[in-house]
């Protein structure tokens, strides 16, 4: 799987300090006026059943919740996130861990305060953020964990739990998937042994036979922001592009890593930006990349609409 290498590994490194934050307080998880029990699509995390967590980040994407229960804005978004895996049905599973039960877990994801939210994506930690945050908002990180679990081939559902988080009986097996196209079968492929050159080669054959493959149209854009971030390094984009802000590729090269780690505003903000005052080339660079965006982020996307919006303008 093609990670950003700025992800911290799974080391412990000693718990932090997550005493006590003199905020409202809220009734534990299951009782009134609390978030609520584990149970459907959403387990509690014990030092015991971490390792089999990461383990089942292969074959599905995790969300994890490190947070303290009994405080009210982590359980506000403990019940946020917890509503939104009962919605999306086993896409992906919410893994929620007391950050003061289990300090060695918090330690392993480098947490500084909670909440904070952390996606694993085959055995790899994906910082999402960090403090509460609207639903909606919660929901477009979602949304692009799971489009990122999707071009890692990360494509499993994860099984219903029962009331008290242990598994629930086993359903019936869904029907089986309607079978992928050759060439997006041969990128799909591509990606499961990590040859992301095999599969962008794939894609863009799958688009000259037919221009109007939108899936991969979307596919390739994906891939290409996979290839691109996946020997990238976080602090050091981001100190070449603090120190160079009209430099066009350090721009880019942090706005990859700003799309990936679901910060879409951010990015699309900086190329942007960037447009009025760039040469012939450079427009050409940043509109290129902007279009690849727009196709990882989803065309239906109101962020979308608004930056397409901006790079008319800024381009005729």
């Amino acid at each position: 799987m093609s990670e950003p290498t700025q992800q911290p590994a799974f080391d412990v490194r000693g718990a932090v300090d997550l005493s006590a934050l003199n905020r409202p307080q809220s009734p534990p998880p299951g009782e009134e006026g609390g978030a609520p029990a584990a149970g459907g699509y959403v387990v509690d995390v014990t030092d015991e059943t971490f390792g089999q967590l990461v383990q089942d980040s292969t074959q599905y994407p995790v969300v994890v919740l490190l947070w303290i229960p009994t405080d009210q804005a982590n359980a506000q978004l403990g019940t946020d996130l917890g509503a939104l895996a009962d919605e999306y049905a086993g896409r992906f599973l919410l893994a929620r861990v007391d950050a003061q039960a289990y300090p060695q877990i918090t330690a392993a994801f480098q947490v500084q305060g909670v909440p904070t939210v952390v996606a694993i994506l085959q055995g790899q930690p994906v910082p999402l953020f960090q403090g509460a945050a609207p639903v909606e908002q919660v929901r477009s990180v979602i949304d692009q964990v799971l489009q990122a679990a999707e071009a890692n081939g990360v494509t499993g559902r994860a099984p219903s739990q029962g009331g008290d988080g242990e598994p629930a009986p086993a359903e019936p097996a869904p029907e089986p998937e309607p079978e992928l196209p050759p060439l997006h079968q041969e990128a799909y492929d591509a990606i499961e042994r990590d040859d992301l050159d095999a599969a962008v080669a794939a894609y863009e054959k799958a688009i000259k036979q037919d221009p109007r493959d939108a899936l991969a149209v979307a596919g390739l854009a994906q891939v290409r922001l996979l290839r691109r971030t996946r020997d990238a390094d976080l602090a050091t984009v981001r100190a070449a592009a603090a120190a160079a802000p009209q430099d066009v590729d350090a721009q880019l090269a942090i706005a990859d890593l700003d799309i990936l780690g679901g910060h879409v505003d951010d990015a699309l903000g900086r190329l942007l930006d960037l447009l009025p005052g760039a040469d012939a080339d450079a427009k050409e660079k940043l509109r290129v990349r902007l279009l690849d965006y727009f196709e990882v982020v989803g065309p239906t996307d109101p962020r979308v609409g608004k930056a397409r919006q901006r790079l008319a303008i800024s381009l005729y």
